[in-house]
């Protein structure tokens, strides 16, 4: 038997026992070792914010509709997209994976899953590669979606607003690209960690003044050639808006929830001919697909990991025992200024 988290509903987690079935000839069983926990799109769930919550989504018109019925109701099992785990059983008919292995992926916050060998052959972690750093297998692809978004070119000025786990992740990817790097965030902390990793050449305070201004001012009243923002905050959607030279571009990869109150297109964005580009991981930039897919972002960032390219690990500020979760949800919602990626241990009791 194995044990899934699940939100029975908003700030409330339970656990459900799962039988375990035996496996197909293509399967493998892993048994989990790490489980990142989103701070943005699973937040949305844990706080009960997201659309699928209280809309239908129409797969086929991709619309949310205004519903009773809505997609995702409560209780929500398995949420959850940056696992760890070693293989400890394979089918009759697997030529690519051994037990012992260990994997990466998407499969939710529970203690064993059963996986096809396709998925799971493309997912190996990297000889020497820390175990508990491939949970970025999905979020490392996010922020590098958001950089091939970006269109970053080297000596480009590129403004970061938002320095959780994925903005600390963009922001050295965005060095790693060639760019002057200015974070904004209203965690001192934040700051902190993305300079002394070197992800950043400055770091803003909007709590200290305008960050839009203080940007203009820092580069002769240019502006940033590219600014990504990812609090998902409409205000800060909106400086970032402000802070972006004439006809540039602002990539959002923000989960932004509810009414876009202060976001002022009226402004600097019809003025200044900005292009705010979505970036949304389900797909990459067709002008990019036929060279990009989700498998290769994935293997770029475990590969930077492992040259030390990308160091992430003083990222992860929190590992909690599985079934302490939580208190690692609870840390996130209510003291956000304390944690960046909080991780799942199952190897804790």
């Amino acid at each position: 038997m194995s044990e899934v988290l699940v939100f029975t509903q908003p700030r409330k987690i339970d656990f459900d026992i799962v039988e375990d079935r035996a496996l197909e000839a293509k399967e493998i069983r892993v048994r989990t070792q790490y489980s990142g926990i989103s701070a943005g799109t699973e937040m949305t769930a844990y706080r009960g914010s997201n659309p699928y919550l209280s809309k239908q989504w129409d797969a086929k018109n991709r619309l949310f509709l205004p519903s009773d019925s809505p997609s995702q109701p409560y209780p929500l099992s398995g949420w959850g997209y940056e696992e760890v785990g070693e293989v400890i059983e394979v089918g009759a008919e697997v030529a690519s994976l051994k037990v012992g292995d260990v994997v990466y992926g998407t499969w939710g916050h529970r203690t064993q899953s059963i996986l096809q060998e396709e998925f799971a052959s493309k997912r190996i972690k990297p000889a020497g590669l820390d175990p508990i750093l491939a949970i970025y297998s999905h979020i490392g692809p996010i922020a590098l979606n958001g950089i091939l978004d970006a269109n970053i070119h080297v000596g480009e000025t590129v403004a970061v607003f938002g320095l959780g786990v994925l903005g600390q992740v963009i922001a050295q990817l965005a060095k790693l690209s060639g760019a002057r790097v200015i974070g904004v965030d209203l965690i001192e902390k934040r700051l902190e960690l993305a300079k002394s990793l070197g992800a950043i050449d400055w770091g803003l305070d909007p709590r200290q003044g305008s960050a839009a201004e203080k940007i203009k001012e820092m580069t002769n009243g240019r502006g940033t050639d590219v600014t990504i923002e990812i609090s998902g905050n409409s205000k800060a959607l909106n400086e970032a808006v402000r802070a972006a030279a004439y006809s540039s571009r602002v990539v959002a990869l923000g989960f932004y929830q509810g009414d876009a109150q202060g976001l002022l297109l009226g402004e600097e964005f019809h003025h200044n001919r900005i292009s705010l580009v979505c970036s949304q991981i389900s797909n990459v930039d067709p002008a990019l697909s036929h060279r990009w897919d989700r498998i290769r972002l994935i293997h770029t960032i475990m590969d930077l990991q492992a040259q030390g390219s990308l160091n992430l690990r003083p990222v992860i500020t929190h590992v909690i025992p599985f079934k302490q979760a939580a208190q690692g949800f609870q840390i996130l919602d209510e003291t956000p200024d304390q944690a960046l990626q909080v991780v799942l241990d199952f190897s804790q009791q």
